[in-house]
């Protein structure tokens, strides 16, 4: 539940199913949260544009605009790149939860769901962002290897001149590697890490996923990529580029 000494976060619900809209527009009210809903593709980006709220929970298969269509272009806006996007599908198989990591998403969950667990994950999303919020106001200070960069003031990742779009969980799972730099991170570890949980407490979270976000982040740090090893069988390490000369 959301904190006495805070506002309450502002959720966007897109769902096209009103049952389903109504039940977890209730169970997040129920929990503190404000709550909006929006039928469709269109009308979630119509509310994204009129405010941005602290959290989204995204249907995938949606009418028109397809929920696909509405994460990317979350994750392509400048000002809603860091948005967090809990996904509620009842696309089921892992490919599909794959995918939907991979496009950028979060967290996952699995229609039929239990409004329990969307209240849970929905908190514990939350309390990941102002946790690192709070953490880069007070502790400022930039994350250099080679000419990869990491500021923690403004959490904004840059490869030499050019600023690198990642999501919140990237960001969460490069910096975990960074500050670690040298010693190998257990996946159950990086789970922790990026979406506070272990994979007994989520039980559809897996450290499998630290998998798809490592493999995306790897992609769009390019060349520093590499730096990022696989410790077969354990988890990876952060390594830096090699010395000159």
């Amino acid at each position: 539940m959301t904190g006495k000494s805070e506002p309450p976060a502002r959720i966007l619900v897109i769902e096209d199913d009103p049952g389903i809209a109504a039940l977890v527009a209730y169970q997040l009210t129920r929990a503190g949260y404000r709550v909006e809903t929006a039928g469709g593709g269109d009308g979630g980006l119509d509310s994204l544009h009129r405010e941005i709220p602290d959290l989204v929970v995204l249907d995938r298969m949606l009418p028109g605009v397809s929920g696909d269509q509405v994460l990317k272009a979350i994750r392509q806006d400048p000002a809603t790149r860091s948005l967090p996007v809990l996904v509620l599908t009842a696309k089921r198989e892992e490919a599909d939860r794959i995918q939907g990591l991979e496009m950028g998403a979060d967290d996952y969950l699995t229609k039929p769901f239990s409004p329990r667990e969307l209240v849970l994950r929905v908190e514990a999303i939350l309390r990941r962002i102002r946790g690192f919020a709070g953490m880069a106001d007070h502790e400022g200070g930039v994350l250099r290897v080679g000419d990869l960069s990491l500021d923690v003031g403004s959490m904004r990742v840059r490869l030499g001149n050019e600023e690198i779009l990642v999501t919140p969980t990237e960001y969460r799972l490069l910096r975990a590697l960074l500050e670690n730099r040298g010693r190998m991170q257990r996946r159950a570890d990086l789970l922790e890490a990026a979406w506070d949980a272990d994979g007994k407490a989520r039980g559809g979270m897996r450290t499998r996923t630290v998998d798809m976000h490592i493999r995306r982040l790897r992609t769009k740090l390019g060349h520093a990529g590499d730096w990022i090893e696989t410790v077969r069988g354990f988890g990876y390490r952060f390594r830096g580029p090699e010395p000159a000369g």
